[in-house]
């Protein structure tokens, strides 16, 4: 089980999908491969059929309030605009279109979060990213939905203001800290106004203490879900000392994901779902024969 005994239930369906799966895999932003865009509902759906457990979107706020699913920086590589999402109207958001993936028919417009989020596959959870700023607003439109056992809502360890706003929210969605340290990681393990299901663990390099045995031990041991990231972001920062998803591509998923694995994580986010599922199962059928 993840995360405290109080809120079991809402873990619950978490919990039991990696009870049957083993690792979680994490699908970033959805599967964006062909003709199909990251953050929108086509998206989720090729993320769940290529393998993932749990789907991440990102989310933007329009500057009358409605949400949407998008992340912020990527507008001109998606949508041919150098102009940020988040200082236009809702109206003028849904104005715009993803440049390679619009076409007579389909129109392919920047999808609406709550609509999204309303036709995700029955029994995936959505890991829901970057939308901290506005969780005064989206609170309370995220419990119109009734999702609260499968929305995971994540920020920075370190935004003690951001989280304080969660912390007052009368309902618990799992939560999941962005942790750079130790002290980060278990620091919200046991409030009770915070359903902290698991914990993110950023690390640099191979000095970080996040790949020792011992230290993701003593988290788990604590009820914690350990979710590390294998996506590599264009900006080029390094989210898990290089054991990423193009070591695994690229050279041999031994090499890229095979470390993750041999830590005992618990879910690893990926651009390439199907490749690691793949992989998993691999382990899996050694794990057995041996």
């Amino acid at each position: 089980m993840f995360g405290q005994e109080r809120f079991a239930t809402t873990n619950a369906l978490l919990g039991a999908r990696a009870a049957e799966v083993g690792t979680l895999i994490v699908v970033h932003r959805g599967t964006a491969v062909g003709s199909l865009v990251e953050n929108t509902p086509e998206s989720v759906v090729a993320a769940v059929a290529s393998g993932g457990d749990v789907v991440e979107i990102d989310v933007v706020a329009s500057t009358d309030g409605e949400f949407f699913a998008f992340h912020d920086g990527n507008e001109q590589r998606l949508l041919g605009t150098d102009t940020d999402l988040r200082a236009c109207t809702a109206r003028e958001i849904r104005a715009h279109r993803y440049v390679h993936s619009a076409r007579p028919g389909r129109p392919a417009p920047v999808a609406g979060l709550l609509e999204l989020l309303a036709g995700v596959p029955a029994g995936t959870p959505v890991n829901v990213d970057r939308s901290w700023a506005w969780w005064e607003s989206l609170l309370p439109a995220l419990d119109t939905l009734g999702m609260s056992d499968r929305l995971l809502l994540k920020c920075a360890a370190a935004a003690t203001d951001r989280i304080a706003v969660l912390r007052a929210h009368p309902v618990k969605y799992p939560f999941v800290p962005i942790c750079t340290t130790p002290e980060e990681a278990h620091r919200y393990l046991e409030d009770p106004e915070l359903n902290t299901v698991g914990v993110e663990l950023l690390a640099r390099d191979a000095a970080s203490p996040f790949l020792d045995h011992e230290v993701l031990a003593g988290l788990r041991a604590r009820g914690a879900m350990v979710l590390v990231n294998a996506e590599v972001l264009t900006t080029g920062r390094d989210l898990f000392a290089g054991h990423d998803d193009e070591r695994a591509v690229l050279c041999s998923p031994e090499e890229g994901w095979g470390p993750l694995f041999d830590l005992g994580v618990d879910a690893i986010q990926t651009d390439w779902p199907w490749l690691l599922r793949d992989y998993r199962a691999a382990r899996e059928r050694v794990a057995v024969g041996a």
